[in-house]
């Protein structure tokens, strides 16, 4: 199966947690810049949930940055591929330089998305993490690793698709996991989608503002970017 787009996605995976019961009243949803924004925004629209980022950023190999060696998340919180660290031999002095580079992208984001309000409060509350699939798991184990150190109540990572064995892993460190689609064939999250364009800062921007203002009775119109 393939997605059309990611609101498209987000739809079939949030009918999927509503029906799992996964979704309440007093659930945020966190989606995961740029691309899980959209996704998350139609998860909270069917569940009636509450909205924000969980802003992370995918370590790349240096001269192979589309390959992920680890992840930063907001708050400090850092995780590692050891695996790939030690097979490509990379420098601990590289994996710092990586590391400050991208900690300047995640605090823009922060601000870009958020502004000067206060990061939201996790504690006790049933957490959905989100994001438009999951390839390596790097960037969405950073995020469980930054929602459990926030004391949340319960963590459920959610996605339209991921490779089959995301399942095993991510069921070990969290309270559910949910994918629409798990192929034994995975390849790359894009290839999933029929629509896969670039989601830009304006667009999660406007996710992020339609979710509440249709949370706080505005207008209906209007859709996700």
């Amino acid at each position: 199966m393939r997605f059309r787009d990611r609101s498209d996605a987000g739809r079939q995976l949030g009918s999927e947690l509503e029906a799992l019961d996964l979704l309440g009243s007093d659930t945020i949803v966190l989606g995961l810049p740029r691309g899980g924004v959209p996704v998350a925004a139609e998860v909270a629209l069917i569940g009636g949930c509450a909205i924000d980022v969980m802003v992370v950023r995918k370590l790349g190999v240096p001269g192979h940055e589309e390959v992920a060696m680890g992840a930063i998340a907001s708050g400090g919180f850092r995780v590692m591929n050891s695996e790939i660290v030690r097979t490509l031999a990379i420098d601990q002095g590289d994996i710092e330089t990586v590391a400050a580079r991208e900690r300047i992208e995640l605090e823009r984001r922060e601000i870009a998305y958020r502004g000067v309000a206060a990061t939201p409060v996790l504690s006790d509350r049933p957490v959905v993490l989100v994001d438009d699939g999951i390839a390596t798991g790097a960037s969405m184990r950073v995020a469980v690793l930054a929602a459990r150190e926030g004391g949340a109540r319960s963590i459920t990572v959610a996605v339209p698709v991921a490779p089959a064995s995301a399942g095993i892993e991510f069921e070990g460190i969290t309270d559910a996991f949910v994918a629409v689609a798990t192929p034994s064939t995975f390849g790359a999250v894009g290839y999933w989608y029929e629509d896969f364009r670039q989601t830009t800062d304006d667009e999660v921007r406007e996710a992020l503002s339609l979710v509440d203002q249709r949370r706080q009775g505005g207008s209906d119109s209007g859709s996700i970017p």
